[in-house]
């Protein structure tokens, strides 16, 4: 039999490989006759002409790899991931449990290397305003690895919804212009701006924040390799930072030990503590002889889940439910929540999930107890539990799921719609969405849909950076 030329986009072509594979699938055409050939703009088939073909069905898994690996700069990437279809659909429908498969592994690999550049992206990407006349607008400069910008676009979109930018990159280029989102060549580094009057007072923040007492060289170029760093404002200030950590800290040591003694609300009840809990059993046996703060809970509901949890969901605090069964997260909310979590690919019970207030509070009404919202106070006293839940568990990330937990990881009152997305709450990488009671309490059932696909690409972008976390090896910014 001839080989059959496909010819595809030399980009991240998810839709000519969909219509590819029907085509291919319908004509019962095995990997080894098709030759992939790549072009900027391609005819999408050789001398074969496009006809309708059925859908192709395959397992959601098997779906979101492929999404995920048309971005990878492979020009292998879309013979190999043919093999993986064509085997799926030819009696391995199971393929991807086979991790010592080659070709899984090989796929698998590219997968993470995409989520690690996706991440980098996030992370990386620096808008600097730029000089017009009538309008504000913002413009920043990218290498990516992969051809990620399709991919990485609604989370600058969700992120910075209100402002008008373009990301330049080599591979090309995305702009939003408040309202419609569109795609353009390729740039050059000299056509981003190369600073604005703003990076002088980010500077200045990053150095105020910075501590010299942490300072590990080898984990800071983990987590921020040196090619992303001259599009990064703060790296101008870091070899100084360095270079003078020893003396700074001498000065905060000798500092420290002529400052007069000050007990704050945390501080006082640390002091509570016989001895410093060096254990989750013994921090939650603290907890319970502690006693709820708000009289009425029936017990104190403490996390649960592994003790070197990659992950933390950090709620509001427990319900009537949780309160009753000594569990987190096990009424409505934490059903909704599960079954989020399960849709992408969360393990529940390899997350840890803990809640920022430990008992319950609640307002009687008959025979109900209807749930009452902790006061700042309140939030405030169990703060200290909640950190050292979080230095003994060790995450490699931390979600907020709701205002009062993300006002218990930073001691502030934030709104949600202003915060969420990627954040750092202290040593940890962080990330801030809603609670999924949220999602229960809205009015109507389109808005019931929106809010939940919301949630839903929240979990996934938390999955999709906790498994960069576990690709690289790479610690939070101010781990040792």
């Amino acid at each position: 039999m001839s080989l059959h030329l496909i010819t595809l986009k030399n980009g991240a072509d998810l839709d000519g490989f969909r219509r590819a594979v029907r085509w291919l699938m319908a004509e019962e055409l095995a990997p080894q006759h098709i030759l992939w050939s790549l072009d900027e703009a391609p005819g999408l088939f050789g001398d074969d002409d496009l006809h309708d073909a059925p859908p192709v069905t395959l397992p959601k898994s098997v779906a979101r790899l492929i999404e995920m690996c048309v971005c990878h700069s492979d020009p292998e990437r879309y013979a190999l991931l043919y093999q993986l279809v064509w085997r799926v659909l030819n009696g391995e429908r199971d393929l991807l449990e086979i991790a010592s498969d080659p070709l899984v592994h090989r796929i698998d690999m590219m997968a993470r290397a995409v989520r690690r550049d996706l991440h980098k992206m996030y992370a990386f990407v620096r808008f600097r305003r730029m000089r017009t006349e009538h309008l504000e607008r913002f413009a920043a400069w990218f290498e990516p690895d992969h051809f990620i910008l399709e991919a990485a676009a609604p989370f600058f979109i969700d992120r910075f919804r209100s402002l008008d930018w373009t990301i330049l990159t080599p591979i090309g280029s995305m702009r939003w212009d408040r309202r419609d989102l569109t795609f353009g060549p390729p740039a050059r580094r000299e056509d981003a701006p190369d600073e604005d009057s703003f990076e002088e007072g980010w500077r200045g923040y990053y150095e105020s924040v910075f501590n010299p007492a942490r300072v590990n060289p080898t984990a800071m170029r983990a987590e921020m390799p040196k090619k992303y760093w001259r599009n990064l404002p703060e790296t101008a200030a870091i070899p100084g930072l360095i270079q003078t950590a020893s003396q700074r800290v001498d000065s905060m040591m000798e500092q420290e030990a002529t400052m007069p003694s000050k007990r704050t609300p945390e501080r006082a009840l640390e002091a509570m503590w016989d001895q410093e809990p060096k254990t989750l059993e013994e921090l939650n046996a603290i907890i319970a002889k502690a006693g709820p703060l708000v009289p009425g809970a029936t017990q104190a509901v403490f996390g649960e889940g592994p003790k070197r949890a990659e992950i933390v969901f950090v709620g509001e605090q427990p319900g009537d439910q949780e309160d009753l069964q000594g569990r987190p997260f096990v009424g409505p909310a934490g059903k909704l929540l599960t079954k989020a979590m399960a849709e992408v690919g969360i393990d529940r019970s390899k997350a840890y999930l803990t809640n920022a207030v430990k008992h319950f509070k609640f307002d009687q009404r008959g025979h109900r107890r209807i749930h009452a919202k902790p006061t700042t106070g309140e939030v405030k006293h169990y703060r200290p539990w909640l950190m050292k839940e979080l230095e003994l568990v060790r995450p490699r990330l931390v979600v907020a799921l709701g205002a009062t937990a993300l006002l218990a990881l930073t001691g502030k009152s934030t709104p949600i719609s202003r915060s969420r997305g990627i954040a750092q709450f202290g040593p940890y990488r962080g990330y801030i969405t809603v609670h999924p009671s949220y999602l229960l309490r809205l009015p109507d059932e389109a808005t019931k849909r929106e809010a939940y696909e919301a949630f839903l690409n929240d979990l996934r972008r938390i999955h999709d950076l906790a498994e960069a976390d576990l690709d690289t090896g790479e610690l939070p910014l101010a781990a040792e």
